[in-house]
């Protein structure tokens, strides 16, 4: 019986009942953690950039990638809070002296910095290659 070009190009079938179903498997990616923007960016690639999301997961790489994410954007995350902190000079003691408003002040340059993290990183990252 002829090979197919499939089988030529070392590929293998495997028998399930009266069906021959090619034998491909993904190749082995070593697992990293993926946050809160790592999911965030997977949901932005598998909405908005299927084909990029397709390529990378096929690849091997996807877990990887969204790893990377991850930690740029909470490096990116963190950066921002602090510089937000200092120029509206949010310290211990204010936290000492009035925590409400210290809170209230942090849960409002949080939302900011998570705002700002979300347009850099999570919807506009350019993928390399």
């Amino acid at each position: 019986m002829k090979k197919t070009i499939f089988e030529e190009l070392g590929g293998t079938y495997i028998r399930q009942g009266d069906y021959l179903i090619h034998g491909l498997t993904l190749p082995e990616e070593k697992q990293r953690f993926i946050g809160v923007w790592g999911q965030r960016h997977l949901r932005y690639l598998k909405e908005y950039r299927r084909g990029i999301y397709l390529n990378l997961l096929t690849s091997g790489r996807l877990n990887d990638y969204l790893a990377d994410i991850e930690e740029q954007a909470q490096e990116r995350f963190e950066r921002v809070v602090e510089q937000m902190k200092q120029a509206q000079g949010i310290t211990e003691q204010l936290k000492a002296e009035n925590q409400m408003e210290w809170v209230a002040r942090m849960n409002n340059i949080q939302a900011c910095a998570r705002e700002i993290v979300e347009k850099e990183i999570i919807v506009s990252k350019k993928i390399k290659r």
